[in-house]
């Protein structure tokens, strides 16, 4: 399943700095533009993978309603 999110970049100093717009908590940096990306799409899946285990182990099956969520943004 691949799900869309907006990244932001910014150069600073020597430094690339990455941030999911959506998701607060999710940002990254690197030394190149190349690198910065693929440090942001690593920590965006750690972060999303990371809620679905806390969750999963707070609320068990059958003790909460899951289902996908879809929405249209403009």
């Amino acid at each position: 399943m691949v799900k869309q999110f907006t990244a932001i970049y910014k150069k600073s100093g020597r430094w690339y700095l990455g941030w999911v717009e959506e998701i607060p908590g999710v940002n990254a940096q690197g030394k190149s533009l190349r690198e910065v990306k693929e440090n942001l799409k690593e920590a965006l899946s750690l972060i999303l993978e990371t809620n679905r285990i806390i969750n999963k182990k707070e609320f068990p099956k059958g003790k909460v309603i899951r289902e996908p969520l879809s929405v249209s943004l403009k």
